[in-house]
């Protein structure tokens, strides 16, 4: 993420985090295009700078303590920014682990976290950019080591992007530096730009899913993809590893008494593999202290009735969506993932998928940004709206003629294999649904359910499946927090769809330093998005989290991040 000497020079930093604020100022804006709208339940979508934690300061807690966290997966690669390691679970047990260097707040703005920066500014001149990392000394991997410029310059050499060994998740931003060479000493870094990255903020950040790693476990190809897998091996966090225990699906972490920060509130944190749609029950017993409900209409009932619990409710950039997979022989040719587009009924599913969530039950038609968004639109053409009819003619110019009851074409039948992960009841019905509503227009569909450990790792990362049901959680950085997963090259574009005008809107609205320009090039990348249907947005994914009611500082965090540090039961 050699100098000369730059004769004129602007800061940049103040207008990066004017456009970031911008960015992320809400509104109740909605689609302007031509896509179906569901109709509004009645209950307003918590604004974007909502946050629901329980807050506390320190003094009100109780030290010590236990914290019991659901999470959905037992995984394998448990490096966050390695391409297998890019989901929920890894993300959650990592972020007390490792180093972030900045908070973010309930606006998204960005403040440098001073437990491993003590400076950070950017400079532009002649159009390139220069950040300038200066890092807190005492901050040091769990081996002992000091994080120092080597680790900068070792996490750059593997997220650039220009060489595919290293399987990393995202190359945004890192695949505009140049050079990242040692500054006053081995605790600054200085890291040249070729051209302006507006975004800069989101490297090595744990909200924007980035953090930093040591470079002893990610120098070469080898390593980076191999370090974390079934292992935590080195960590600089709060917390640090006690146990890793594949057969009772736990993780469990503890305060790190070599911690140079605030002392963590808590001795412990146990994070637990649960099937979602049994994650309330779990909490019901007392197993779970904190889970992701999500659009669990069960879960989200139990919990509202369980004494001494609550429900942590806030807006965020998330999204509930399906996948196409454009590489499956079945989906090659875009005008039949475009038809499958237009042959799912997302208002109905939409509703069946948050009836009773007190969530407004209204279709998402942006890729990019949530409707609660400033410059929120639809940039569709119609693609979003239900059109069955439509499909049908698609279909039949792409080759795919009924014969009888289903398409065919070249002999071969036009079945499609869905793939959901058990114990989630919201992706059964979304099949069920989708299996109903492609069979009007000729389009088989095959539900294929599996366990849910192995979805990402074994289905989902390795492109084995024509349809995947599941929810992207977006960052406080709405132009490069979700590249990695549309951009052609993209270590997580898990629809390996794309295109050069996507790719191009997209490196736009990166190097942009005005939000008007960043908006509309965000708009028109998600216009491309639509035409190369890859992936369908369904909702606007609520955060809805059970708790106990007496955890503090831990929630519904909307566009902040977690300070674990400072996670604890009061008094």
């Amino acid at each position: 993420m050699g100098r000369r000497p730059l004769p004129r020079r602007t800061a940049l930093i103040a207008c990066l985090t004017a456009v970031s604020l911008s960015l992320v100022l809400c509104s109740c804006g909605s689609g302007d295009g031509d896509g179906a709208q569901a109709v509004p339940s009645g209950v307003e979508t918590p604004k974007l700078t909502a946050v629901d934690i329980n807050a506390h300061d320190r003094a009100d807690l109780r030290q010590g303590g236990t914290l019991n966290v659901a999470i959905a997966q037992f995984s394998n690669q448990w490096s966050p920014i390695h391409a297998d390691g890019n989901e929920s679970s890894t993300m959650t047990v990592t972020k007390p682990l490792l180093p972030t260097f900045f908070r973010s707040d309930a606006a998204g703005t960005q403040t440098p976290n001073p437990a491993y920066l003590q400076d950070v500014h950017a400079e532009v001149a002649n159009g390139r950019q220069v950040v300038t990392w200066t890092l807190n000394p005492k901050a040091k991997w769990s081996d002992g080591t000091p994080i120092t410029w080597r680790d900068i310059e070792a996490n750059w050499r593997a997220l650039k992007g220009d060489d595919p060994a290293w399987k990393a998740g995202s190359s945004t931003g890192f695949e505009l530096v140049t050079a990242v060479e040692r500054g006053k000493d081995d605790f600054q870094a200085v890291m040249t730009f070729e051209r302006p990255f507006s975004e800069w903020q989101s490297m090595f950040n744990g909200a924007a899913n980035a953090p930093l790693l040591p470079a002893s476990r990610i120098a070469t190809p080898e390593l980076f993809n191999t370090a974390y897998l079934d292992a935590i091996p080195v960590t600089a966090g709060p917390f640090k590893v006690e146990k890793l225990d594949r057969a009772a699906q736990t993780v469990t972490l503890v305060a790190d008494p070599a911690w140079w920060g605030e002392k963590p509130v808590l001795d412990r944190i146990v994070f637990r593999a649960v099937l979602p749609n049994g994650m309330a029950a779990a909490f019901a017993k007392g197993d779970v202290d904190f889970f992701d409900n999500g659009p669990d209409v069960a879960g989200y009932q139990l919990v509202k009735n369980i004494k001494g619990a609550t429900v942590r409710r806030a807006g965020g950039p998330d999204f509930r969506q399906f996948t196409l997979n454009s590489r499956s022989p079945l989906l090659t040719d875009p005008t039949v993932r475009q038809a499958v587009f237009q042959a799912i009924n997302r208002d109905a599913i939409t509703r069946t998928d948050l009836s009773g969530l007190d969530w407004p039950t209204v279709t998402l038609n942006n890729h990019l940004l949530v409707s609660n968004q400033n410059a929120y639109r639809d940039n569709s053409l119609g693609l979003s709206r239900y059109d069955p009819a439509e499909a049908a003619r698609k279909l039949d110019a792409a080759g795919w003629k009924l014969d009888g009851d289903v398409r065919r074409k070249d002999g071969k039948e036009l079945n499609l294999r869905m793939v959901v992960p058990a114990g989630v009841t919201q992706g059964q019905n979304e099949a069920a649904a989708t299996t109903r509503m492609l069979k009007d227009v000729g389009v088989k569909v095959t539900t294929v359910t599996v366990a849910a450990n192995e979805f990402f790792d074994k289905y989902v990362n390795r492109h084995d499946f024509d349809i995947a049901a599941y929810s992207l959680i977006g960052t406080p950085f709405p132009a490069s927090g979700s590249r990695a997963n549309f951009v052609q090259n993209g270590g997580t574009n898990t629809s390996q769809a794309g295109s050069a005008s996507a790719d191009a809107a997209l490196d736009r609205a990166a190097a942009a330093t005005d939000a008007a320009t960043v908006f509309e090039a965000i708009n028109q990348a998600d216009g491309e998005l639509w035409k190369v249907a890859g992936v369908l947005p369904l909702y606007q994914r609520p955060q809805l989290f059970g708790a106990r009611a007496n955890l503090a500082n831990l929630g519904a965090h909307g566009l902040s991040d977690i300070v674990w540090e400072n996670v604890g039961f009061t008094k």
